[in-house]
């Protein structure tokens, strides 16, 4: 019995260690041989969209569960953030009344639609991405260039775009005027 244990056993990490060698074959085979069409005119398939949608939002929430949200945000902050988003973000996340450009549309992925995305997102998960950025995709790393308060404003205006008007995003963002990019 126990003879027939071991053998199993030895014929599991055999099938175990030939699975993962022909995996790595294989995935040299796609890198070198150009396999996967990278063109952003073609969209991914749905199994490869799932999978970096699926791993893009779980690394997000796993890494954002690190970072301390305020409690609350204050309407100064709000303004604040959403005259960065206007200068920023808009063009390729769009607002209430507001498409984004017409160059943004060639991106893939497309970046989400916030105004509904917002809502499934929690105010440090939004930090974490506008500090650090998404590889793969045409979202940049604020963190170097912004202060984290600047970036806990765009945060708490994005929480705010789900359910906004576009008269009420028109209001927003237009106080200072000092916003400089």
């Amino acid at each position: 019995m126990q003879k027939a244990q071991s053998t199993l056993l030895k014929g599991l990490v055999a099938g175990i260690v030939l699975t993962a060698l022909l995996s790595l074959l294989l995935v040299l085979f796609v890198a070198y041989t150009g396999a996967y069409n990278i063109a952003a005119s073609q969209d991914d398939s749905p199994f490869v969209r799932w999978v970096f949608s699926t791993t893009m939002q779980n690394s997000v929430a796993a890494r954002a569960d690190e970072v301390d949200a305020p409690t609350e945000f204050s309407e100064t902050q709000i303004a604040a953030g959403a005259e960065h988003y206007k200068a920023m973000c808009q063009h390729c996340h769009a607002g209430p009344g507001v498409e984004r450009a017409e160059w943004a549309q060639g991106l893939l992925p497309q970046p989400p639609h916030l105004v509904e995305e917002a809502a499934h997102c929690q105010p440090n998960e939004v930090f974490w991405l506008v500090k650090h950025g998404v590889r793969m995709s045409a979202m940049p790393a604020f963190g170097e260039t912004h202060k984290d308060a600047e970036l806990w404003d765009i945060a708490a205006f994005v929480k705010q775009l789900p359910g906004m008007t576009a008269s009420e995003y028109a209001a927003l963002g237009q106080q200072t005027g000092t916003h400089k990019h």
